[in-house]
């Protein structure tokens, strides 16, 4: 068992940028001693090509993305970006390898879910498990995929990845009035107002995943994200760090009970208090060992 993680690599940001590169190096020293965590490889430039369209891919290696494109990405481009999305794709997909080998994959890295297969957008350069499913598929796995997506906004390039894809069924609960102000439609969205507490969130988390459950998996990718605290810059939601671990026991419980490997991906997390952040997304993956390992 190993999880990956990019904190290897650096990355040069405007000061008081809110993208929370701290977090990738703290739940890798959080997790010392539980897990080999392992550089994130970078992803294979083949199978980028099996999920993201030639044109966008061929641009992006040539000369970047343009000022009006960094915009929609909300960071600005930068070599040392273009690297850490590969490396976080590829965090992902060899997740995906040992979660088929071994029943569970970690990369503390990737849910980048709002990349489409012709751009970027919402800090998503590369659409992580859009790529790590196609490759499954080239590789020979054709089992039903199902994409639990609760980080606080709605996984819309996800959706969009698998909208014609029965093999795929992608559910996420989500901030109704939340970024992106385009929803995509998935087989299961669920929008909530803003301020939802633990007891309406999970309410709503137990109808989903019982519905969810009836589509009867292979495979499961949970994204992760820990934007659903109280006090997330951009998450909107008023979950306690209890009530996240209890999110987290409800997917892994219906995991166990389904019987299929896991991969678990980050996802977002901008919480005012950066120990917080840390420290729930260092839970997730604690749990995730001590219920599937």
């Amino acid at each position: 068992m190993q999880a990956y993680s990019t904190a290897h690599l650096s990355l040069d940001l405007p000061e008081g940028h809110p993208f929370p590169l701290y977090k990738y190096r703290g739940v890798a020293e959080a997790l010392k001693g539980l897990v080999p965590v392992l550089p994130a490889p970078e992803v294979p430039r083949e199978a980028l090509f099996l999920a993201h369209e030639a044109s966008y891919l061929e641009k992006l290696f040539r000369e970047g993305l343009s000022r009006q494109e960094s915009l929609r990405l909300g960071l600005p481009f930068s070599p040392g970006l273009l690297k850490r999305a590969l490396h976080a794709a590829g965090g992902t997909l060899m997740a995906a390898e040992d979660a088929l080998r071994t029943g569970l994959g970690l990369n503390l890295a990737g849910g980048t879910h709002h990349a489409f297969p012709d751009r970027a957008e919402g800090y998503s350069l590369f659409n992580d498990v859009a790529v790590a499913v196609r490759w499954l598929r080239a590789k020979g796995f054709w089992g039903r995929v199902l994409v639990v997506d609760l980080d606080a906004h709605q996984g819309n390039g996800t959706a969009f990845f698998f909208r014609d894809d029965p093999t795929v069924y992608t559910l996420s609960l989500h901030g109704e009035r939340n970024y992106p102000l385009k929803k995509e439609k998935g087989d299961l969205d669920v929008g909530l107002p803003d301020g939802v507490g633990d007891e309406a969130y999970l309410r709503a988390l137990d109808e989903a995943l019982e519905k969810a459950e009836a589509f009867r998996p292979h495979l499961v990718f949970y994204n992760a994200g820990v934007d659903v605290l109280k006090g997330d810059r951009f998450g909107r939601l008023a979950l306690s760090p209890e009530g996240v671990k209890r999110r987290d026991a409800r997917v892994f419980r219906l995991v166990r009970a389904l019987g299929v490997p896991l991969v678990v991906v980050m996802g977002g997390g901008y919480n005012r208090d950066p120990r917080l952040t840390v420290e729930a997304h260092a839970a997730t993956y604690r749990l995730a060992l001590s219920s599937l390992a």
